[in-house]
């Protein structure tokens, strides 16, 4: 789960990482008397949106009037924003963000995230900040430095200060620096987040350093825990495929083909996916039904996958072990009556009860094509949808 930088930098102030004053926006209006009430005599107007490169889409603007803050708020408001996070058709930008103008120096970057492979949190940081880090990483990769933190220890002081004198912080800045890094690492921690993002980190001419934007990803098997991070979830940012299906515990994500793609189990998911590009064709979405799917949830399986007006068949395939093969065909029956399909559809079923479930779809009378292996549900739909 995502967040707007606003209220990235809301969670930052809470743990006690400097953040410049700011206040969010929703209108026109609401962006002037903001700027009214911070006092000037600088403001940047920031689009808020889900994705990076803002400031080159034309979504960051410096304003130095009331009159400025008015304009750019009328021009940032509502544009479809585009960056290279967003693909081409950008993002709608729902909501502004009115903060005071900085005092830059020298921008840093700094990140957490998990490392799983070395079981500890990487403390990734770059003397290059203000700029996308994976140019940096291309371009110029001994510019970033990795520390991993063993989380039974925590950040000491001693690897903040080899992390703030890696990316060539002065010495006027350290203590402040091990200070946020500390502040950092904690907030990363206790908000179950799977990465926290300042990007830039700057260091004003008084050698003072704040968070001028902040990024947050939070773990979604965490979220129980968190309400206070539910709450601030945007829909108008999400897709409103994988929202809904969301609401039925599906774990659905959109792709550009043109095959729809049902199975349980998320490896069987991708296997199945990378099977479809294998034999020539592009799957539409990977759709992991789970190990409880009833007929209701693959009915809405179904409705969601078929909102999509590029797919032109669909794919089912089941390995039966929790979830048996003939609830799976009983849902499958359900669903093509309930959604009146009119694509192909393709159903590979091995495991539990495979016999009676194939039975169920063989006299269902409905028109589906029955498949043994992957290798032959893969032939078969490809050929079907071409």
């Amino acid at each position: 789960m995502k967040i707007h930088e606003y209220q990235a930098k809301e969670i930052l102030r809470q743990f006690g990482v400097p953040v410049p004053r700011g206040i969010p926006a929703f209108t026109v209006q609401e962006a002037v008397e903001a700027a009214q009430k911070l006092g000037g005599p600088v403001w940047v107007v920031k689009a808020q949106i889900h994705a990076g490169g803002r400031g080159k889409g034309g979504g960051v603007k410096v304003a130095k009037s009331i009159d400025d803050v008015k304009r750019l708020a009328g021009e940032i408001l509502g544009m479809q924003l585009k960056t290279h996070q967003t693909g081409p058709e950008g993002q709608k930008v729902r909501r502004l963000y009115i903060e005071d103008g900085a005092d830059i120096q020298k921008e840093y970057y700094v990140s957490l995230v998990t490392d799983r492979a070395t079981q500890s949190v990487a403390f990734i940081a770059s003397s290059e900040g203000g700029m996308d880090i994976e140019e940096v990483a291309h371009s110029t990769p001994e510019k970033i430095i990795t520390e991993y933190i063993n989380p039974l220890k925590g950040l000491g002081d001693e690897q903040a200060r080899k992390i703030g004198r890696g990316i060539g912080l002065p010495e006027a800045s350290m203590d402040q620096a091990v200070d946020l890094f500390q502040k950092l690492y904690k907030c990363y921690m206790d908000t179950d987040a799977s990465l926290v993002e300042i990007n830039p980190l700057n260091r004003d001419s008084q050698n003072k350093l704040t968070a001028l934007d902040a990024k947050f990803n939070f773990d979604a098997n965490a979220l129980f825990r968190h309400p206070e991070i539910v709450a601030l979830r945007d829909l108008d940012e999400e897709d409103p495929a994988e929202v809904e299906a969301s609401k039925f515990d599906l774990a659905y994500i959109s792709l550009d083909g043109n095959i729809g793609c049902l199975v349980n189990g998320a490896g069987l998911a991708m296997a199945t996916m990378d099977t479809i590009k294998l034999f020539g064709g592009e799957p539409a979405n990977f759709l992991d039904v789970g190990g409880g799917a009833t007929a209701e949830k693959v009915t809405e399986a179904f409705k969601i996958m078929l909102a999509n007006k590029n797919v032109k068949g669909i794919l089912v395939n089941i390995f039966g072990g929790i979830m048996k093969c003939d609830t799976i065909a009983t849902g499958v029956i359900t669903a093509c009556k309930a959604v009146n399909l009119s694509v192909p559809l393709v159903v590979r079923m091995k495991g539990t009860n495979e016999e009676l479930g194939k039975k169920l779809l063989a006299e269902s009378g409905l028109p589906i094509i029955a498949a043994d292996t992957m290798a032959e549900a893969a032939t078969k739909i490809v050929a079907a949808v071409k």
